[in-house]
């Protein structure tokens, strides 16, 4: 079986090496390039907890001069992964259970009413953490430290694999590259060459992409990459 990983580097190749060792083949295609902003300014005041939702922010956040004046404060991350990936020093961090829901309900019960949060993103996020907790009394500030640049398009081996049935699945790990491989499938002229992989998603919104684009989709059980390799063994 050939798996198809569009996520972005270095992680595009860190799932792949997985895939090849776990007897698969893989083919990596990045769908979304991580470019830091140098000149982001940290809003001013103080904090009482940092959040980082994505493995990205992480890792752009241990680049930044800022980062020494936040490590006294207690660190939340959305799951695993961006707790591993995030910078060491962190007074205590508290890991939520994968999902935008369930970091939200983290902080509504780990934070009081007026507390207030410094959220370390990327210009795109998956879940708006000002709107989710404003009913708790809970604020939030951004600190906008990346960008995701969308592929503008396929590599010509992603497109010649296609055509010649060599690839059987494909792993999405979040909305925007699911949206950005159907938006450059599209314009290939490959959509229906697509209709006959079978499309591995972290979640529901992930999959809702390719679901309007008539694919074929299964959702895992846990938004982890070892619920994506679950589903391969179906």
């Amino acid at each position: 079986m050939r798996v198809l990983v569009t996520r972005p580097e270095p992680d595009a190749s860190a799932t792949a090496g997985r895939l090849r060792a776990a007897g698969f083949s893989a083919l990596v295609d990045p769908m979304l390039s991580v470019e830091p902003l140098p000149d982001a300014e940290l809003p001013p005041g103080r904090f009482d907890a940092v959040v980082l939702t994505s493995v990205n922010g992480a890792r752009v956040l241990a680049t930044r001069g800022e980062l020494p004046g936040l490590l006294h404060l207690p660190l939340h991350t959305v799951g695993r992964r961006t707790a591993a990936a995030a910078p060491e020093g962190f007074a205590h961090t508290h890991i939520a259970g994968g999902d935008g829901a369930a970091l939200v309900a983290q902080l509504r019960a780990l934070l009081p009413r007026g507390a207030r949060v410094l959220h370390v993103t990327g210009e795109d996020r998956a879940v708006d953490l000002g709107a989710a907790l404003a009913e708790a009394g809970i604020g939030v500030d951004l600190f906008v430290i990346y960008r995701a640049v969308a592929a503008q398009v396929l590599a010509p081996a992603t497109l010649a694999a296609l055509e010649q049935g060599q690839i059987d699945a494909a792993f999405h790990f979040s909305p925007r590259t699911a949206a950005t491989l159907a938006a450059r499938i599209r314009e290939a002229g490959a959509g229906p060459l697509m209709t006959k992989v079978q499309h591995l998603c972290f979640s529901a919104g992930v999959a809702a992409p390719l679901h309007d684009a008539g694919w074929r989709t299964l959702i895992a059980e846990t938004p982890t990459e070892e619920g994506l390799f679950a589903l391969l063994k179906r």
